[in-house]
């Protein structure tokens, strides 16, 4: 081992330095040497810097540190803050099992190949079980047994291959935007001023050469030339060489090898050429075409952000803290510190911190947001009030029920990371044909120097140098996560969450969609539409009396009557009998209300003629001793676009079928109403799924829309699978993508938005193959200079881009 820096005295723990006490033994073998250390603390320590290749701490060190944090280099110590259980609260999902999930931030990646070197050699680490990264958003999802292995092992491993990963955090996100910004405008600006320089002096040469200029003034004005394009070289093409280098070291060919092979060439040539005097210069082309790939890829990189914006604004909706009310005092305290069951004041324009209910107030919330719906909701007493809403107009007092990762904005982010993060089979098939363009491209840039160099040597170099600059495997890449984000970010501001990255390319080849019924094309509880006064009883008490029995039950048509009344009569002796009914004692008269078999056990006489139940309503009877007082119709409203939306869906060849597990009579009346020619009632779950294989069978591709329990298994086995954003969290969790916003007009948006997003997607790959099919051959006959090459290359892939925003109009 070399001598390190700081010189341990024998009998000392070689880490801490202290002396080792009588008898222990705990040895560590360090660049190969056996090491003593004093305690098992120390041993675990050093252990720990030699598992992660950091005995360079023990080499350079120069004391022994006084404090026990200095007995961690400072890279490891940096790393190994993020596995503790206090830090990984904010951005560690722990889904059981010791299985978590964490957002993080890549900061290096600069083209496709970067993902994919990222992605294999984190997920060929023990205990990871998923990577995925969004090239869009640099951001990517991570999947690990805890057991196995810990955070700071993931994040030493991307640090390992010269990448950096952090913790998803907003404005660490912003931060580093501005950051990539800033000193993308910096390697922009010194290459600017450095091709203007140049090119006036490359003027004067090219004039020079067709003149008398002498040798002497030639040669002046190459190293005029050289001093000028060194800092663009060294400086702002650095970004392209340390991209290279870095894939090459891991025996990877990425998107920047051709360009720095091209720019690391010509300007060698260049340099060799003015020292002796001989050959030709490139110090104008080498500048401008890293001017214009600098260019390119800043607009791209602003491109990008942009296409990201959606998901970062639901991120940043969540405040930074919160009013809480404890002993009739506030306090304001960090969102992070709330805890279940806190009382909080949320004022007028203030943004409702976590998820719970309206204790006290009446107000208006803004969740456009997260639904898309842009009329205010109003909020009362009980009502559900979600974390990231803006709180209009009155003061509201409430109490936390979900806090942190249980949160439903949490449970947004969540499945749009993993939407952006999955890959379709288009982006699949694109980043793999990227992959082998690189080598294929620089067996060309030889063929065709070799080819040049045998018939006209001098042309050979530059022909070269523009095959190696002009093509771009860029595009390829981009064609699909372009398009895909831009999407997905409008469909989420539209209400229409996409938690699968295969959903929108399936959607848009739907030919068939199935529905349920209540929940889905109806809102999913009962109102009731109308009473029917049997006796001389004045409506108004009939319902006070209907309201007061159904206080004994949790029944949803006893809620529903209950808001019939704001004063419901108070009944005494209350119970109710399930599937039946209510009964009860008011002013020493009993009550009756709930079916009529329940009913006409106490009034003793037939139910009276002539009432009999309209399409699609349940009926519920109120009697007493007197008789039979009342009949009160419910029924399940349809939602009022749902026929809209059938409509739409079918004009875009759409078949549409309704799957219920409702009476076939109302079922058929509801198909009826909405224009729906395929229409079952009294599906069970196990028939919905049935009829969805057989339609499967015949070589449909099926969409299934559903909100409940019972239809988690016909959504997991759809191509493409919808759930309403009310509907239980077992369907949300099978679903490829959910309706927030409730609004089915949404739907045939939706499909439109695919169908655009798939055209746009072969647009991209038809600009790139036809762009690479010309300017290839073009740059192999000569006919494009490498100045005009980066001009190329830098519009392919920003036209894919600018392409993909079009999807945001």
């Amino acid at each position: 081992m070399t001598e390190t820096a700081f010189q341990v005295e024998s009998g000392n723990c070689f880490h801490c330095g202290q002396p080792i006490p009588a008898g222990a033994l705990y040895p560590v073998t360090i660049d190969g040497h056996t090491r003593e250390m004093c305690c098992t603390g120390c041993q675990a320590v050093a252990t720990a810097i030699v598992d992660n290749n950091l005995t360079d701490y023990y080499r350079f060190r120069t004391e022994i540190g006084d404090k026990p944090e200095d007995l961690v280099p400072e890279a490891l110590r940096q790393l190994q803050v993020y596995d503790t259980p206090e830090l990984q609260k904010s951005f560690v999902r722990d889904t059981g099992a010791n299985i978590r999930e964490a957002s993080l931030i890549l900061e290096g990646i600069v083209c496709a190949a970067c993902v994919w070197l990222n992605e294999h050699h984190v997920k060929q680490l023990d205990g990871v079980l998923d990577f995925r990264i969004n090239y869009s958003t640099h951001r990517a999802t991570l999947k690990w047994d805890n057991e196995r292995l810990h955070l700071s092992a993931v994040l030493q491993a991307i640090s390992e291959i010269g990448y950096h990963a952090h913790p998803f955090d907003p404005g660490r996100l912003e931060s580093l935007q501005r950051k990539e910004k800033s000193i993308a405008l910096r390697r922009i600006a010194v290459a600017g001023l450095g091709m203007m320089q140049v090119m006036m002096v490359a003027v004067s040469m090219y004039i020079g050469a067709v003149s008398d200029m002498d040798t002497g003034m030639r040669d002046f004005l190459r190293w005029i030339s050289l001093i000028m394009t060194t800092p663009v070289v060294f400086y702002s093409a650095q970004v392209f060489f340390s991209s290279a280098w870095r894939d090459l070291r891991r025996g990877r060919f990425g998107m920047d090898v051709p360009v720095s092979l091209a720019i690391g060439v010509a300007f060698s040539a260049s340099v060799w050429a003015t020292l002796t005097g001989q050959g030709e210069v490139y110090f104008d082309s080498v500048s401008m075409f890293t001017f214009f790939l600098l260019t390119g890829r800043y607009l791209e990189m602003a491109a990008r952000h942009k296409a990201g914006q959606v998901a970062e604004e639901l991120v940043r909706l969540m405040p930074a803290t919160a009013t809480r009310l404890r002993d009739g005092e506030q306090e304001v305290v960090p969102v992070s510190q709330l805890e279940l069951g806190d009382h909080l004041l949320v004022k007028p324009g203030e943004v409702v911190p976590a998820d719970g209910s309206v204790l006290e107030g009446t107000s208006s919330t803004n969740e456009s947001l997260l639904t898309g719906e842009s009329l205010p909701c109003h909020k009362q007493l009980g009502d559900a009030l979600v974390g990231g809403t803006l709180n209009i107009e009155s003061p509201l007092t409430m109490q936390v029920e979900k806090v942190g990762d249980s949160t439903v904005l949490a449970a947004i982010i969540r499945l749009l990371e993993r939407a952006q993060a999955e890959k379709p089979e288009l982006a699949r098939l694109a980043e793999k044909v990227a992959s082998r363009f690189v080598p294929i491209i620089l067996v060309i840039a030889v063929s065709v120097f070799a080819w040049w160099y045998l018939h006209e040597p001098s042309q050979a170099f530059w022909i070269a140098l523009s095959v190696l600059v002009v093509t771009c495997p860029c595009a390829f890449s981009l064609a699909t996560p372009a398009a895909l984000t831009a999407a997905t970010g409008l469909l989420t501001s539209k209400g229409v969450l996409t938690t699968r990255g295969h959903a929108l390319e399936t959607l848009a080849r739907i030919n068939h969609i199935i529905f349920d019924k209540t929940g889905t094309l109806s809102h999913g509880h009962l109102e009731v539409v109308d009473i029917q006064v049997l006796s001389a009883m004045p409506e108004d008490v009939c319902k006070q009396v209907a309201a007061g029995l159904e206080t004994a039950s949790e029944h949803p048509v006893a809620h529903a009557i209950m808001r019939l009344s704001t004063s419901p009569l108070r009944c005494d002796d209350l119970s109710s009998e399930s599937g039946r009914g209510v009964k009860g004692m008011y002013q020493q008269k009993r009550y009756r209300i709930g079916t009529p078999a329940f009913v006409q056990e106490l009034t003793g006489c037939e139910v009276p003629q002539g009432i009999l139940p309209p399409a699609a309503r349940s009926q519920v009877f109120l009697g007493s001793e007197d008789g039979w007082l009342a009949v009160i119709s419910l029924a399940d409203q349809l939602r009022a676009e749902a026929a809209g939306m059938v409509t739409e869906l079918q004009a875009l060849g759409v078949e549409v079928t309704l799957l219920s597990g409702d009476s076939p009579h109302v079922v058929a009346t509801v198909a009826q109403q909405l224009g729906i020619s395929h229409a079952l009632g009294g599906q069970l779950p196990d028939d919905k799924l049935a009829y969805l294989r057989d339609l499967q069978a015949q070589g449909k591709v099926v969409a299934m829309v559903g909100d409940g329990v019972n239809d988690a298994p016909v959504l997991a086995g759809a191509q493409v699978s919808i759930a309403m954003g009310s509907g239980s969290q077992l369907a949300q969790a099978s679903a490829d993508m959910v309706l927030l916003s409730e609004n089915l007009q949404q739907l045939p948006f939706a499909v439109r938005t695919a169908r655009r997003m798939q055209i746009i997607i072969k647009q991209n790959f038809l600009w790139t193959i036809v762009y690479n099919l010309i300017a290839i051959p073009l740059a192999a006959t000569g006919l494009i200079a490498p100045w005009m090459a980066a001009i190329g290359m830098s519009a392919s892939s920003l036209v894919v881009v600018l392409n993909a925003l079009r999807l945001k109009n």
